[in-house]
């Protein structure tokens, strides 16, 4: 019994790689019956996302089971084996376990602390549960990955800072508005960073968006995603009284808003604040319009120093969850070891059992005259001396010891637990 890791991830495959390895839709399914048709696999999970395909499984042999995934992998996608030997790696047993904990709490993810590793995992697990591909071990396995990433999440702060400059903005929006779902939204330009700092808003309640494009009809695409309205961009000052966040990214060559401009918007605003994020590069919004009163101006190199800074946080955080999944496996592992006992456990209760069963079957013989209250008292007596005779070698078995190999070889001869009958 070995629990075995094999995959591949955005640090050892290029994107095109994990594109021909991935399992999407109905793959998934026949891939998971795949890998459980292979002799020396037990149990398997396939985790596939877009920066790793993994397959978690129990295996008998570890090196066949290594080698006959890879062939598996080269046929089942199409790819020349070769190619599969710098992209594969391979964890075996508790490192095996290390492994998949530390995938579940994110720490081997991309953005460590990213939350959607969770999610997945989770959906991998429960389909190979639906599809009985999994047992015992990979149960145990992968239900305390998920209470380990749970309590990561719990006991640090892994995931609190923002580690993405559309992200950053929007942390940045809620320190300056408590409440965003009160605060009207407008994206001057189309950028992709920008866009995804809108959708990063919009989630965090913003309702109120308006799209100011040099391109009419694409700003009125746009706004459709958003559930907003569209303005001409030569409108975008006028509008601005009336609008609490400006995300800007225009690609325009020079500025597109100067201080005399923003000084008599804010005046029209009565001075309520305004938070501006340029995103563009060159900058399009004037500088010196962070020196007015209740207008607060962040520009790229800004948030790359926010993101900076928060990725130093989350690395601190990393290494508390480092302790907590250490802390975790030597509780797995006391899990693991004590597998070993159990055929011992089962054994000895079957030989109780098989004792008990003879020699009621012989007292009845000699006393048919017994009612059926009398035989019930009988079986209740002979099994609790049964069971106050196996409880402490059953016990012991159950403890995490040093000499359980010992322990086990001894009672399987001292209870004749080998023998055929």
């Amino acid at each position: 019994m070995n629990i075995l890791v094999v995959g591949l991830n955005h640090k050892t495959a290029d994107v095109d790689v994990r594109e021909k390895l991935a399992f999407n839709g109905p793959k998934i399914e026949e891939g998971l019956q795949r890998i459980k048709a292979i002799p020396c696999v037990k149990e398997a999970v396939i985790l596939s996302t877009c920066n790793r395909v993994e397959m978690y499984a129990n295996v008998d042999n570890s090196q066949r089971a290594f080698e006959s995934i890879k062939d598996f992998l080269s046929e089942f996608h199409g790819i020349e084996r070769s190619s599969l030997e710098t992209a594969l790696y391979t964890h075996e047993n508790i490192n095996a376990v290390r492994h998949v904990f530390r995938v579940a709490a994110s720490l081997d993810s991309m953005v460590v602390g990213e939350p959607q590793i969770l999610g997945q995992i989770k959906d991998a697990f429960e389909f190979s549960l639906q599809k009985k591909a999994t047992g015992i071990l990979l149960n145990k396995l992968m239900k305390k990955a998920i209470s380990v990433a749970k309590r990561v999440r719990t006991e640090t702060k892994i995931a609190e800072n923002a580690v993405s400059i559309s992200f950053a903005a929007v942390e940045l929006a809620k320190k300056i508005f408590t409440d965003l779902s009160t605060k009207s939204f407008m994206l001057l330009g189309a950028g992709d960073m920008a866009e995804l700092a809108a959708r990063h808003l919009t989630n965090s309640g913003v309702k109120d968006v308006i799209v100011a494009n040099r391109t009419y009809e694409t700003g009125c695409e746009l706004a459709k995603e958003f559930n907003g309205r569209a303005v001409r961009f030569e409108d975008f000052k006028h509008e601005m009284v009336n609008t609490d966040i400006v995300i800007c990214s225009t690609g325009a060559p020079k500025y597109v808003l100067m201080k005399e401009q923003m000084q008599k918007i804010i005046k029209e605003r009565r001075h309520k604040p305004v938070f501006i994020i340029d995103i563009s590069v060159p900058r399009n919004i004037d500088p010196e319009i962070n020196n007015i009163d209740n207008v607060y101006l962040y520009d790229v190199d800004d948030l790359h120093g926010i993101v900076d800074t928060n990725k130093l946080e989350r690395q601190k955080e990393a290494e508390k969850a480092e302790g907590i999944i250490t802390e975790e496996i030597e509780t797995f592992q006391k899990w693991l070891s004590s597998l070993d006992s159990v055929p011992t456990i089962v054994a000895l209760r079957e030989k109780a059992d098989s004792v008990k069963k003879e020699e009621i079957e012989k007292l009845l013989n000699k006393l048919p005259e017994l009612g059926e209250k009398e035989r019930n008292a009988v079986d209740y007596m002979a099994s609790a001396i049964i069971n106050k005779l196996i409880h402490p070698p059953t016990t012991a078995l159950k403890e995490d010891s040093e000499d359980r190999d010992i322990l086990i070889a001894t009672i399987r001869k001292l209870y004749g637990l080998d023998k055929k009958e």
